[in-house]
């Protein structure tokens, strides 16, 4: 049963599966895979691992195809990464964006254990004209049907990296999450894990790579998880690829009641795309400006990072908390959302509203969904 230290999953759509992790009960660096949030746009394919084969074609000298086994006998790694659907935090969006309407919990840090994709390419001998690395799931259906945004029929999850992103060491082929099998809802048998990229990179269930030779620019990419880029004057269509830079709170929750003279500490997450955490600054509402928070755990390439800081209200009254994190590349979390990033990319600094009061007062047990 739910507790108000540890509410239960919730559940933005049923049919597919998509459950938000209750990011108001963070409280570990490491989320366990039964809380960890679950993004799918088709029903969970079942696959049994003795049936299961990785294929390897198109731009590459030698065309592999490679069972479960064959893959969990090459030199492993583990690395611990975070991964934030690109639509989380889509229902602070104003006016309202099509989507599904994450709150703040589509986003969790784990450790994935794999093999590099580079070593796989490797294998199969990646040819010099190569430019893009297309990987496939096991999933499939039709999308929209009826609308202008329909799919041309049934279509797999498919989406491509740059060559270079694909060989790069935060990018592998992960059949272990949390030092356990990828459940099923997680990828099961194989997944990928591309450090610093939004979760529509991550392909799951992965039955297919094939090496490419000009950009790809299939139905999730092209029709849908893309945002506008203005460099060239012009607004045109760019994939989306590296997270943004964001940190959120996740204690006290929104409408918390706290005491005036009581210390109190504020807590959250921050994280960004290929850049570490480098500062999370608080505004506590009460004149007193930004303020240093203290990152807690080691900084570690694509993991997020804790946070905290610890508040003593002086007054009775309303105050309105924000934090902000800024990346090692200076990119610092904005003050207001932005237009180009369709319901996408949703990193603006939410306030959590939070009432001070005189004296201890007895009330329900406060936390949110």
């Amino acid at each position: 049963m739910p507790t108000p230290e540890q509410p239960s999953l919730i559940v933005r759509q049923k049919s597919p599966p998509n459950i938000e992790f209750p990011f108001a009960s963070l409280s570990d660096w490491l989320i366990p895979t039964e809380l960890f949030f679950v993004r799918n746009h088709f029903p969970s394919p079942e696959l049994d691992a003795r049936d299961w084969r990785l294929r390897v074609g198109g731009a590459v000298e030698r065309p592999i195809e490679l069972d479960l086994d064959s893959i969990k006998a090459m030199r492993s790694t583990t690395f611990t990464a975070v991964v934030e659907c690109a639509g989380n935090g889509r229902v602070y969006y104003v006016p309202p964006r099509e989507g599904l309407q994450w709150q703040n919990g589509a986003v969790g840090n784990a450790a994935w254990t794999g093999v590099p994709l580079r070593e796989i390419l490797e294998m199969a001998g990646v040819k010099r004209t190569a430019r893009e690395v297309l990987l496939v799931g096991a999933d499939s259906g039709v999308v929209d049907p009826n609308k202008k945004t329909a799919s041309p029929g049934p279509i797999a999850f498919a989406r491509s990296l740059p060559l270079e992103k694909a060989i790069a060491d935060g990018t592998i082929l992960a059949y272990s999450m949390n030092e356990e099998p990828l459940t099923r809802d997680h990828g099961y048998p194989l997944r990928a894990i591309v450090g610093g990229w939004f979760g529509m990179a991550w392909v799951k269930w992965i039955t297919h790579i094939t090496v490419l030779e000009q950009p790809f620019l299939g139905y999730w990419q092209a029709r849908d998880y893309f945002r506008w880029e203005r460099s060239l004057g012009e607004p045109r269509l760019v994939p989306l690829a590296e997270m943004e830079v964001k940190a959120q709170i996740a204690r006290p929750v929104q409408g918390a009641r706290l005491v005036a003279g009581q210390p109190y500490r504020i807590f959250g997450a921050a994280w960004s795309g290929e850049a570490v955490i480098r500062q999370v600054q608080v505004c506590t509402g009460d004149g007193r400006g930004w303020r240093e928070g203290r990152l807690l755990e080691t900084e570690r390439p694509f993991a997020w990072r804790l946070w905290e800081y610890m508040w003593t209200p002086e007054e009775a009254g309303r105050y309105i908390l924000r934090c902000r994190a800024t990346d090692g590349a200076g990119c610092v979390q904005p003050d207001l959302q932005r237009s180009d990033c369709e319901s996408y990319a949703a990193n603006w600094i939410v306030p959590v509203e939070v009432t001070v009061v005189p004296e201890p007062q007895t009330y329900e047990e406060e936390f949110v969904i």
